[in-house]
């Protein structure tokens, strides 16, 4: 008997797994797309992805790049329309991937290079659900950043002299310098400044490049006279020559479920390296935004932010990522307002996206949950959380490329909520918990992580080492960048900070800031950030400011090590290793430091009660 039924139960586990979807494998060559063939291969895109959404199949099906060199240009490329967060509102967009619609999809390019041409979006995910792409390098053959590196400075004629790279690709109109791209041109105004070692240049972010004179001694070698850089620059330093502009992301994820990265590196993008929106459950395992190596002779990556998170839900995870050389974080996780621009009725109000990098795109859906906020103290209006009933485009047919929304809601709205003050709405529905570990920050612009979120933040085992700014910040704006929201549960654990903060930045305040931005901070009577726990974490010091904290109720700073050095003078205008605005219930305890502390200069409190900070058991 007993025999029999194991017999049965086999039959019925062995039914159970051939019942199971096996994951077949389609190869790129069967489309035309040969490596190192040096052939345009978005034609042969195209008709991959047209066989892909003509499935009739929906079961696991992994697409396979025989590795190699595979090179994309804007010729036969997809074109699409695409509203994106963050990124300069320019339409209609080159797509190499445009990736729309499918289902349980594996990309596995087996490490291959894609090298792209032009203006374009080597990746979009849009309407997917289950993709993952894998093992790809993503480059651009001229990218529109470009590096001066000096190698003559002769500050009695006031002239530089520097080789540009990559080479070519550029001219001289009128004695300034255009940079020349694969069908767009521009002209560089600003730069980042980097030592020989490819770490930011200490004390300078953000300097201008408006020189008299630009000529050409000899190919690729310029001189460059009248720019004040002549009186601090020396020989092997470097400029990151850039605007601005962001047309262009590395990566779109737009409305996806269920999306992963594993081991995908890119080496350069015009915008974000990897910009998510509206999307639920994302994971970036070994995604990374860096140079090819330590001999690479380039210093720069991105255009702004390596990662970033607008208005996602659900879990995302980024681990075991190298982020280096971008001009913005590495990663940022947020939502966005919408300004309340009329009261329609007790029910229903308008609101519409404000800042110009950050519109068209869906806002919310009827179900989701908001909350009002009071822009000038960054206050809660109103004691419950309303649902929407309803949501439309004003200035569009459908939310597609739209600005403004008419919002019916569940419940009577607060009666103070009108065009005549200054009012956000904030999703709930939208905001997602983060697992940030185990990645490397370094030697980037700007701040290393930022974090805009009242779900749960876990910040953990993670390297910044010489950000330019500050390594983690806690933001929330209703006033410039509109990006939500109050953080309520952030953990950040068993990090190493070495010698970030050498230049001055937006919000950067200590190594640590927590800085909403505020206006009347004096009249504000609730707290905006809190439960946040800093713990187990080393900090190497140069120079004073450790942690900052604005507008925050419950915050713990336990078993942390500082350790101090001289890589740099100290020159931060914040001489405090604690400074506190508007704080309560804030705990320094149990962390070693390696100098004697002096607690009267050591901690400055302002806009608080008197024992709203408690300090114990700390050791020199």
């Amino acid at each position: 008997m007993k025999h029999a039924l194991l017999i049965m139960g086999m039959a019925v586990l062995a039914l159970s797994y051939s019942c199971k979807p096996a994951s077949s494998t389609l190869s790129a060559e069967q489309f035309g797309m040969i490596p190192n063939s040096g052939k345009n291969a978005s034609p042969a895109v195209g008709q991959l992805i047209e066989h892909l959404q003509n499935r009739h199949d929906t079961s696991p099906l992994t697409v396979t790049f025989p590795k190699g060199r595979y090179d994309f240009y804007e010729d036969g490329a997809f074109e699409r329309e695409y509203y994106i967060s963050n990124h300069d509102q320019v339409n209609p967009k080159k797509v190499g991937f445009a990736l729309e619609n499918l289902q349980n999809i594996t990309i596995d390019a087996q490490g291959s290079d894609f090298i792209f041409h032009g203006r374009m979006i080597p990746f979009a995910l849009v309407g997917n659900s289950n993709v993952i792409l894998s093992n790809v390098h993503i480059d651009f053959e001229v990218p529109a950043l470009r590096q001066l590196e000096i190698t003559e400075v002769n500050k009695k004629t006031d002239e530089v002299v520097a080789e540009i790279y990559p080479q070519g690709n550029y001219r001289i109109d009128d004695n300034k310098l255009v940079i020349e791209g694969e069908g767009y041109e521009l002209s560089p105004f600003v730069c980042m400044p980097f030592r020989a070692d490819k770490r930011l240049a200490y004390g300078r972010a953000d300097v201008a490049f408006n020189p008299t004179s630009v000529s050409e001694l000899s190919p690729n070698t310029l001189s460059i006279k009248g720019w004040e850089q002549a009186e601090y620059t020396t020989p092997g330093e470097c400029f990151v020559l850039r605007t601005y502009y962001r047309p262009t992301p590395g990566i779109l994820v737009s409305e996806c479920l269920n999306t992963s990265f594993k081991n995908v590196t890119v080496h350069y993008a015009e915008g974000m390296g990897l910009l998510a929106q509206m999307s639920e459950n994302i994971t970036l395992d070994g995604f990374s935004v860096c140079l090819r190596g330590d001999d690479d002779p380039r210093y720069f990556t991105t255009q702004a932010d390596a990662t970033h998170f607008s208005a996602c839900k659900g879990l995302i995870i980024s681990k075991n990522g190298l982020y280096e050389g971008m001009a913005d974080d590495a990663i940022n996780v947020h939502g966005t307002y919408l300004r309340v621009t009329a009261r329609v009725n007790d029910r229903t109000l308008r609101g519409r996206y404000m800042h110009p990098q950050a519109w068209g795109f869906k806002w919310g859906e009827k179900g989701d949950s908001v909350q009002f906020v009071e822009s000038e103290k960054m206050e809660l209006v109103g004691k419950h959380i309303n649902t929407i009933q309803s949501i439309k485009a004003v200035d569009k047919p459908t939310e597609f490329g739209a600005k403004e929304f008419e919002i019916s809601f569940s419940k009577d709205l607060p009666q103070q909520l009108s065009e005549t003050g200054k009012y956000g709405i904030e999703n709930l529905t939208w905001t997602p918990e983060v697992v940030f570990s185990d990645n490397v920050i370094r030697n980037n612009r700007a701040r290393g992580s930022l974090f805009s979120t009242p779900k749960r933040v876990v910040c953990e085992n993670n390297l910044f080492d010489h950000t330019h700014g500050t390594a983690i910040l806690l933001c929330g704006d209703c006033n410039g960048w509109y990006e939500t929201g109050a953080c309520r549960n952030v953990l950040i654990r068993n990090n190493r900070f070495v010698n970030g903060l050498t230049a001055y930045y937006q919000f950067t305040n200590a190594a640590i800031s927590i800085y909403p931005e505020i206006p009347n901070l004096k009249e504000q009577q609730k707290f905006f950030h809190s439960g946040i726990v800093i713990e187990g974490n080393t900090f190497e010091m140069f120079d004073h400011p450790i942690l900052y904290a604005k507008s925050t109720e419950g915050l713990i700073f336990r078993n942390n090590t500082v350790k101090y050095n001289s890589e740099f003078e100290p020159f931060h205008w914040n001489k405090h290793a604690f400074f506190f605005e508007h704080v309560n219930n804030i705990t320094i305890s149990n962390n070693h430091f390696e100098k004697q502390m002096d607690w009267s200069k050591a901690v400055r409190t302002e806009l608080s009660a008197p024992n709203a900070v408690t300090i114990k058991n700390n050791s020199k």
